[in-house]
């Protein structure tokens, strides 16, 4: 497990930690909402692309620099710092707010005015806090104020996928409250942008389970037409060489990042979160819709508490699905240029 000290006076700014794979849902909230902390208590994540101010403009930085910041099609381009690390607030140590930088929206602080959070001993600039409505609470440390070192802990020793708790990683796609899942609806938009790459922009039918769940909910996001392709789930636990499937919607290791690869498979994979994933898979009833028809006369139900159903329909994150395929550096070949033309002028 790792610490992370002041670059400046080397005092102790997190409690011990082990680092994780950046969740796909790090930017996508729901807005007019409170989030919980983006990441579980004594873990970390790094952000290898540039994020935050300052921000250029495609057209003044051009294609082959806006590419070299992680960027492939039109939108804003990152010059901020690389390598920025996310804790939980609740792991921060000897860090004060720096009161001229904590401005927001509504409901908290969203780090508009960059680093918000310095060092308690000596006063350098260390992190920022983010926790406004339409965020999940965090703390950001910059790569250039902070350093990383051995806390002392034994490490947590990394699981196989054979190793893996499903059970304890599937999310339910729908809250208590009835709304549906906030990590579903950027998880899966994440995911589709995946595939219409991994498709090369050709029609594909997705899996049973997910076409069921969310198919109408998701078809503006695919290309358009009868499926020439279809897509299947496949990773630890399933038949990895079960006949069909042009491409593979695998789980997204959560702690290497690392998608699921079949053991001498050629199929293209498509990452997804294994939130959304070991739902899918996992036996019993994975649909919140209601079914058709009735029982039969006599008959009652037992099952408690009864199944959740959403208050309304599934809307992905349009800004993960753009964000993701800004990406991916296989947007720039013109057959998927062209289905970007198309979907954005739907």
């Amino acid at each position: 497990m790792d610490v992370f000290a002041c670059a400046g006076c080397g005092a102790e700014l997190t409690a011990p930690a082990s680092r994780v794979a950046l969740p796909v849902h790090t930017y996508y909230g729901a807005w007019e909402e409170l989030h919980p902390p983006l990441m579980e208590p004594a873990t970390y994540a790094v952000e290898p692309w540039p994020t935050g101010p300052p921000w250029r403009s495609w057209g003044e930085v051009g294609e082959e620099r806006a590419a070299e910041q992680g960027v492939f099609l039109p939108q804003s381009v990152s010059f901020g710092a690389r390598g920025r690390i996310v804790i939980a607030p609740g792991d921060s140590r000897r860090m004060v707010f720096v009161p001229e930088k904590c401005a927001g929206y509504c409901m908290g602080i969203d780090g508009r005015d960059g680093p918000n959070l310095a060092c308690e001993h000596c006063g350098r600039a260390v992190a920022t806090r983010m926790d406004d409505c339409g965020l999940w609470q965090t703390v950001w440390l910059e790569p250039d104020a902070v350093r990383r070192r051995p806390s002392g802990s034994p490490a947590v020793p990394v699981p196989d996928w054979d190793e893996l708790d499903l059970e304890s990683y599937a999310v339910a796609p729908v809250e208590l409250d009835g709304s549906w899942s906030r990590r579903w609806e950027a998880a899966v938009p994440v995911a589709l942008a995946h595939l219409v790459v991994a498709c090369e922009g050709r029609p594909v039918a997705l899996p049973g389970p997910l076409a069921e769940l969310l198919g109408d909910a998701v078809a503006g996001y695919l290309p358009a037409g009868p499926p020439v392709l279809t897509a299947r789930l496949a990773g630890p636990g399933t038949p990895a060489h079960r006949p069909g499937g042009d491409v593979l919607l695998v789980p997204r290791h959560p702690i290497t990042g690392e998608s699921w690869r079949p053991p001498n498979g050629t199929a293209p994979v498509v990452p997804l979160d294994i939130a959304v994933w070991a739902r899918l898979v996992l036996p019993g009833e994975t649909s919140p819709l209601p079914a058709s028809g009735t029982l039969p006369e006599g008959v009652l139900r037992d099952d408690y508490p009864l199944p959740l159903h959403p208050r309304g329909g599934f809307l992905p994150h349009g800004r993960a699905f753009q964000d993701t395929l800004a990406r991916l550096p296989g947007i720039r070949r013109p057959e998927l240029r062209a289905y970007y033309d198309r979907y954005t002028r739907t």
